[in-house]
């Protein structure tokens, strides 16, 4: 018997027991639907952000801002209204993502200051050239004795979260842009996009070979989203990060600190 064949016959049969055709599917080859809360997938979301900013610039300054802890902490630091809160994990939707790189000829440049080189997605510099061929693309170029790039890698998110109509920007360092690149490649291969599930992100401590801690970064897909919903997550990323015009968005991240 053919598998189509065999799957016609798995599908009458659910009906005719009403039972739900994603129950046919293995618990471990799928995961839970999830009819969410979030109040940026509202038709009038992108209203109020214009309405709030009178025609100003959205420009990075604006976002709240979660950057890598130190010191192999295994909680995140979140701005809040009424101040820094601290949570173990972060969970949304990934609308957005960008891979942006950039080198300071100085190794202790001060804060604020424009890179010597940058690119946008980590495969050609603002020149033109390519960042594999690059020399501070190699291991151990920062500093001759540990294993660091001269060039700053990283990937910056726009996390949707539940409470609130703009992204979360999270900082993931060079240290686990592999582990969410890898993330990203195993939703595509279950025909998944990134910003069609719910993502959760945790920490975990590390040491590097020099003996220092840092954090890890672990991403998690723990629910998707149903159809009508995926379909509003995608038509608000589309509009939304042509407010944000994200080339502007990198071109300020790059900044030094």
């Amino acid at each position: 018997m053919s598998t189509a064949t065999l799957m016609d016959r798995l599908n009458d049969r659910a009906q005719r027991l009403e039972i739900p055709t994603e129950q046919l599917v293995p618990a471990g080859n799928a995961l839970a639907r999830t009819d969410s809360d979030y109040i940026g997938l509202t038709d009038n979301a992108l209203d109020m952000i214009r309405e709030n900013l009178k025609d100003q610039p959205l420009s990075l300054e604006l976002f709240d801002l979660v950057k890598s802890p130190t010191g192999g902490s295994t909680v995140f630091t979140v701005p809040g209204m009424a101040g820094d809160e601290v949570e173990r994990e972060l969970t949304g939707i990934i609308l957005d993502f960008t891979t942006p790189r950039a080198y300071w000829a100085t190794s202790e440049p001060v804060e604020g200051t424009l890179p010597t080189c940058m690119s946008v997605n980590s495969v050609i510099s603002q020149d033109g050239k390519a960042c594999a061929l690059c020399p501070y693309n190699d291991f151990g170029s920062k500093d001759g004795e540990s294993n660091a790039k001269a060039c700053k890698e990283s990937v910056l998110l726009f996390l949707l979260r539940p409470n609130t109509i703009l992204p979360l920007l999270v900082r993931i360092p060079a240290t686990s842009k592999g582990r969410f690149l890898k993330y990203t490649v195993r939703l595509a291969g279950m025909m998944i996009p990134v910003n069609g599930v719910v993502t959760k992100i945790t920490l975990e401590r590390a040491t590097s070979k020099a003996g220092k801690p840092f954090a890890l970064f672990n991403f998690e897909a723990i629910t998707t989203l149903n159809p009508d919903e995926t379909t509003r997550v995608r038509a608000y990323a589309s509009q939304f990060i042509e407010i944000v015009k994200s080339s502007e968005l990198v071109k300020d991240y790059q900044k030094a600190g």
